[in-house]
């Protein structure tokens, strides 16, 4: 019958219209996805002083209440009047976080004495292991300027979702030597609490000191 074949056409166009939207969606959280989570797509924004361009729709940052390395419950806004470069880690990982909190603590040595204006934050994105005890014998492996945070599950998830930071225990069958995936920038956030710069993972002391330095001369 004519509308028995109209209703079949309708319907396969809705099904075309479906598949046509659902496969938009899909190139959309792909391209936030590697926007975030692959340095390699995010170093082709780098900007001036090998800081990475961010679109200014995008928001980065905000209030956070976490515990520090000594036990002390801080905020986003203990550290006003500061510059803050917070890179988030955790003390289990094998290679790549002991290499940039080093790189951390020799671009701020070669600050001399600019590097009273900043403070060099490590928030941990493994709650469960990195205990206030944890971090207090971590930190000062690489410097006694370094402050350690952690939190519960929530506030670091919460903290991590506002500087957009992608992390995931790895599959292991033990649960106690698991490893951490997670992305691997250095944030860095003004006196006043904004944040100003994001820095890509591998950016050498030499360099980190002269981007920073020029961030200060800006502000």
């Amino acid at each position: 019958m004519p509308w028995a074949d109209s209703d079949a056409t309708l319907a396969g166009i809705m099904r075309i219209i479906r598949f046509i939207a659902l496969f938009l969606c899909l190139v959309v959280l792909a391209g936030w996805v590697a926007l975030w989570v692959r340095p390699d797509l995010l170093a082709m924004l780098r900007g001036p002083s090998n800081s990475l361009v961010i679109p200014g729709s995008v928001a980065v940052g905000g209030p956070f209440a976490l515990t520090d390395h000594t036990g002390r419950r801080v905020t986003d806004t203990t550290f006003r009047g500061k510059w803050m470069l917070i890179y988030f880690g955790y003390t289990y990982c094998p290679d790549v976080c002991p290499t940039e909190l080093q790189n951390i603590s020799n671009a701020i040595d070669l600050l001399g004495p600019d590097a009273d204006k900043i403070v060099p934050v490590f928030i941990t994105v493994d709650p469960a292991r990195d205990t206030v005890a944890a971090l207090a014998d971590y930190v000062k492996l690489f410097d006694p300027r370094l402050v350690g945070l952690t939190g519960s599950d929530a506030e670091i998830a919460g903290v991590a979702k506002a500087y957009r930071v992608y992390y995931a225990k790895a599959d292991s069958k033990n649960a106690t030597t698991y490893l951490m995936d997670h992305s691997s920038f250095l944030y860095l956030v003004a006196p006043d609490g904004s944040f100003r710069a994001l820095f890509r993972q591998g950016i050498g002391p030499v360099t980190m000191a002269k981007a920073l330095r020029a961030r200060f001369d800006g502000s």
